[in-house]
């Protein structure tokens, strides 16, 4: 299931605009959102799944800001209104459990009807895999990066669970931008 929360935050950061290691993103559009969603879900994408087409990158991107959404309540500490708003996600994605069999693989479970649409079955399974996060002790290792003038989603798989930002780059402008306010305050000795 963290395969899909995972591609589920690399989806919001990659299909939203915001803020992104101190320079703006915008969304991406036409080809380029494609090639972005298509990559975002890669890790989890199977052969039946087929090529990302256009109308099922546009329709994901608007799952993606949904999903914003979401983390972005986990981030300001607001619980009730994440859960709210996903509650609203899981309905409008039709989300349910369902035992599938494809691709040569054994019986497994699916969180989508068996004929929903692409989009809508990728929704439902993220949309299910931040719901076990919001519901449980995990909910604390989601939310949004906090270096200055980025915003994209995180999910912290690190085993002590101090992750904060969603990349090493960001973390390494924090702690230069630490390391050159404690020298600057520093008396030279």
């Amino acid at each position: 299931m963290s395969d899909v929360v995972r591609v589920a935050v690399a989806l919001v950061n990659a299909a939203t605009p915001g803020e992104r290691g101190g320079r703006p993103v915008e969304a991406p559009t036409g080809a380029a959102l494609t090639a972005a969603v298509a990559a975002a879900v890669a890790p989890v994408s199977r052969p039946s799944d087929g090529p990302m087409t256009d109308p099922v990158a546009a329709e994901l991107a608007g799952w993606a800001a949904r999903m914003r959404a979401v983390v972005q309540h986990v981030d300001a500490g607001d619980l009730d209104a994440a859960c709210a708003r996903l509650n609203e996600v899981l309905r409008d994605a039709e989300a349910v459990p369902t035992l599938t069999r494809h691709d040569g693989e054994g019986w497994h479970l699916h969180f989508h009807r068996p004929d929903a649409a692409t989009a809508a079955g990728w929704a439902a399974g993220m949309a299910t895999g931040l719901a076990i996060v919001l519901g449980g002790p995990a909910v604390e290792r989601l939310g949004l990066c906090r270096a200055p003038r980025c915003d994209r989603a995180y999910l912290d798989t690190s085993r002590n669970g101090t992750r904060r930002f969603c990349s090493t780059a960001c973390q390494n402008r924090v702690k230069a931008a630490a390391f050159r306010a404690r020298r600057e305050t520093t008396p030279a000795g």
